[in-house]
C-alpha cells in the first residue's frame, strides 16, 4: 500500500493522464454498449413536429418561390421529402381530429370546426397514442390538441406545455412525442398598422412572390413578407428540437416527422379546399438504427400521395403494432412496404364544412395532376363573412377592394358565386385559376364518380344538416352512417342533379319537394337554390314556403325564394329565426341571412334590432356580433 501511495505522490500528472485515458476508454466502451442496446430495441422512437397554418408553398424545399429552411433541409441528409402530402381538411380541429384518430372525420362525426358537440371515438377504436402506450411507449404532447372527439385518459402520459419525452421514467423506454409550433398561427397576422410601420421584415415586400389571386398592394406584400419570417422561425425551432435529440443520444433511434397541420394562413388558404389549404410540407428524418423500416433511400422525394388519415397507421406500423380496421388510411413507412406499391398511390380526398360560424359544404379529390372540387352551396362566396378571418388587415382590405371594384377577375372570384364543379390541371395551373370543367368532360366525370363512390363507401355525414347531426347522430356517428347508408347514397344522387341542366332535372326536383321526406326535400331545394334565377319561370310550381312544416326544409324554401328573385327573403328569415328554439339550426339560418345581407340587394334595409333569438350558442353569438356591428 505504501508503495502505491508513494507512486501516486511522485506521479500525480501521469496518474491524472492515466485516469483521464481510462475514463475515455470506459465512456467509449459504455457508449458502444449503449449504442448496441439502442440499436437492438424492438421499437423506434417517433416524434411529430407540427407547425401551425403553413402550406408547402412558402418553403424553398417545395416551391422555388419559398424561403430557405436549412434545418429542415438538413433532415434530408438521412430523410425523405414528400411533395404530395395533404391534410384531408384545411382547418385545425378537423385536421387534428383526423391525425389523432386515423379516420376520415366526415365518417366519424368530427368534421365541423369548431365542434358544437363532441363526437365519441368510433366503437372499438382509440386515439393512436393509446395503442403505443399499451405497447410500452411513453407518450407526450406539447401541447395543442383541439380534437372534436371525446378523449380518454389513456392517450397521453403527459399532455401540457411542459410535456417532453425527456421525462420518461426509464431512459431506454421508447417514446412518442408530439409538439406544435404556434408562432406561425393565423393570429400572428392579426397585426396593426403600427406593426407595419415599425416592424422590419427580412424580405423586401416589393420583391416577394404573390399568389395570382391576391391584389398587388403594399399591405398584401408586407403580410406575405411577415409570414415568410414565420417560416424562418419554424425552421429555427426544428433545428432546436433535432439538437435536443442529438445531445441526448436518441437522434438515430428516432423517426422525426415535420409537417404543417394544414394549409397556409394567408387569405383563401386556411379553410378552403385549394392546394394552399391542403398541401402541407412533410419531411421525415429516418434514423440510422431503423433505416431498414424505410422502403426509400435518404434524400429521395417520394411521389406517393399521403394524407392525414395515413399518419396514425404509419406510426403504429413503424412501432410494429397492428393497424385497427376502423382506421381509414394506410402506412407509408415501415416493415414490408414496397416502394413500387407506394409510388402507385396518386389520390387524396378533401372536405370542408362549417368553419367557425361560416357554412358551406365542399368535397374534393385530387388524382395525379388533376384536382376536382364539388361545391354543394356554390352561391355562398368563399369570402362570406367569418369574423376571425377578417381580423387580418389583408383579408379585410381584399373585401374592401372588391366592393370598390378594384379587383381583376382572378382576384374578385373569392367574393362571387362559384361553379358547382371545378377541375384544374395543377401542372399548368398550381393556384387553381383556370376551371377546365367545361373542356375536360371525361376527366370531370371520372373524378366526380370517384368522389361519389368514396363518399358513399365512407358514409359521408355531411349530407345531414348539422342540427340533425347534433340531435340524432352524435351518440354514435359511425353507426348512424351505416344505418343510413342507403339514404346517403340517395342524397348524393339528388345533390348531383345540380351538375345537370335545369330543364333536364326540374321535374325530378319538383316531384321531390312535393313528395319527399325532410332530407329529400332539403336537398331538392338546395339543388334549386344552386340554379338560382334559372328556376324563376318554374317557381310558381313550388310549394309556398309558409306551408313547409319542417323548419330546416322551410329554411331551404325561404332561401330559394330569394335566390330566384321572387321575393325579399329577409323578413321571412328573421321571422324564422325569432321562432326557432334550436341554436344549431339558427346558425345555419344566420349563414343564409348574412349571405343575402352582404351579397345581394336584399340587405339594404336590414336592421339587427329585429332579431330576437330564443336560442344561441358561441357561433350564433359571433354572427349576431357581426350583424350588430360589435364584432
Amino acid at each position: 500500500m505504501m508503495i502505491i501511495l508513494n507512486f501516486l505522490k511522485k506521479n500525480t500528472v501521469s496518474i491524472g493522464r492515466f485516469v483521464i485515458c481510462c475514463s475515455i476508454v470506459m465512456f467509449s466502451v459504455a457508449g458502444e454498449v449503449l449504442g448496441q442496446v439502442k440499436a437492438k430495441r424492438d421499437k423506434p422512437n417517433i416524434v411529430f413536429l407540427i407547425s401551425e397554418d403553413n402550406s408547402k408553398h412558402f418553403m424553398k424545399l417545395f416551391d422555388p418561390n419559398g424561403v430557405e429552411t436549412p434545418n429542415i433541409e438538413k433532415m434530408l441528409q438521412s430523410g425523405l421529402l414528400y411533395p404530395n402530402a395533404f391534410s384531408n381538411a384545411p382547418v385545425c380541429s378537423v385536421a387534428r381530429s383526423t391525425l389523432i384518430s386515423g379516420t376520415l372525420t366526415t365518417r366519424t362525426g368530427m368534421y365541423l370546426h369548431r365542434k358544437i358537440k363532441l363526437a365519441p371515438m368510433p366503437e372499438g377504436l382509440e386515439m393512436f397514442p393509446a395503442y403505443l402506450r399499451k405497447a410500452g411507449y411513453y407518450t407526450t404532447n406539447n401541447y395543442k390538441k383541439d380534437y372534436n372527439a371525446v378523449e380518454n385518459e389513456n392517450v397521453w402520459d403527459n399532455s401540457s406545455n411542459k410535456a417532453t419525452w425527456q421525462n420518461r421514467p426509464e431512459k431506454n423506454q421508447p417514446f412518442f412525442h408530439q409538439e406544435t409550433f404556434h408562432e406561425s398561427h393565423e393570429s400572428r397576422l392579426h397585426f396593426s398598422n403600427d406593426v407595419m410601420a415599425n416592424h422590419k421584415v427580412t424580405d423586401d415586400p416589393a420583391q416577394v412572390f404573390l399568389f395570382p389571386q391576391f391584389p398587388n398592394t403594399p399591405l398584401f406584400r408586407y403580410t406575405v413578407a411577415y409570414h415568410r419570417d414565420k417560416i424562418r422561425e419554424i425552421d429555427a425551432w426544428i433545428g432546436k428540437k433535432i439538437d435536443e435529440l442529438a445531445v441526448s443520444g436518441e437522434l438515430e433511434n428516432t423517426f422525426i416527422f415535420y409537417f404543417g397541420d394544414h394549409g397556409g394562413v394567408l387569405p383563401g388558404s386556411k379553410g378552403y379546399l385549394f392546394e394552399t389549404g391542403l398541401n402541407v410540407p412533410l419531411v421525415v428524418r429516418i434514423p440510422e438504427n431503423y433505416k431498414h423500416l424505410s422502403p426509400y433511400k435518404p434524400k429521395e422525394k417520394p411521389q406517393a400521395f399521403v394524407s392525414f388519415i395515413d399518419f396514425a397507421p404509419t406510426v403504429l406500423h413503424l412501432a410494429g403494432l397492428e393497424v385497427p380496421e376502423q382506421m381509414d388510411g394506410s402506412p407509408f413507412l415501415g416493415q414490408g412496404l414496397k416502394k413500387a406499391n407506394l409510388e402507385s398511390r396518386d389520390e387524396t380526398y378533401g372536405h370542408a364544412d362549417r368553419f367557425d360560424e361560416k357554412y358551406e359544404m365542399l368535397r374534393s379529390i385530387r388524382k395525379g395532376k388533376w384536382k376536382y372540387i364539388r361545391s354543394y352551396q356554390p352561391y355562398y362566396p368563399d369570402g362570406l363573412q367569418n369574423n376571425y378571418r377578417y381580423k387580418m388587415m389583408a383579408f379585410a382590405s381584399w373585401k374592401d377592394l372588391y366592393k370598390e371594384g378594384q379587383l381583376n377577375t382572378e382576384q374578385a372570384a373569392f367574393f362571387r358565386e362559384k361553379p358547382v364543379e371545378r377541375l384544374y390541371n395543377l401542372e399548368d395551373d398550381p393556384y387553381e385559376i383556370n376551371n377546365l370543367a367545361g373542356e375536360e368532360k371525361e376527366v370531370l366525370k371520372e373524378l366526380r364518380d370517384r368522389l361519389n363512390t368514396w363518399m358513399m363507401e365512407k358514409n359521408d355525414l355531411g349530407f345531414f344538416p348539422e342540427n340533425i347531426l347534433v340531435n340524432r347522430a352524435l351518440g354514435d356517428p359511425v353507426a348512424f352512417g351505416i344505418k343510413h347508408h342507403d339514404k346517403i347514397k340517395q342524397l348524393i344522387e339528388i345533390a348531383d342533379w345540380a351538375t345537370e341542366d335545369w330543364m333536364k332535372v326540374k321535374d325530378n326536383v319538383l316531384e321531390m319537394v312535393q313528395d319527399g321526406d325532410e332530407l329529400e326535400k332539403y336537398w331538392a331545394y338546395s339543388v334549386a337554390c344552386t340554379f338560382g334565377e334559372e328556376v324563376e319561370p318554374d317557381y310558381h310550381k313550388f310549394p309556398d314556403f309558409k306551408n313547409e312544416a319542417v323548419p330546416i326544409v322551410q329554411l331551404s324554401a325561404i332561401t330559394l325564394s330569394g335566390r330566384v328573385g321572387a321575393t325579399n327573403p329577409m323578413p321571412a328569415l328573421i321571422e324564422w329565426l325569432n321562432q326557432s328554439k334550436d341554436p344549431v339550426a339558427n346558425l345555419i339560418a344566420l349563414n343564409t341571412l348574412v349571405y343575402f345581407k352582404d351579397h345581394t340587394l336584399y340587405g339594404t334595409n336590414f336592421n339587427s334590432d329585429n332579431l330576437q333569438l330564443l336560442a344561441e350558442n358561441e357561433e350564433v353569438i359571433r354572427r349576431l356580433k357581426y350583424l350588430d356591428g360589435t364584432w
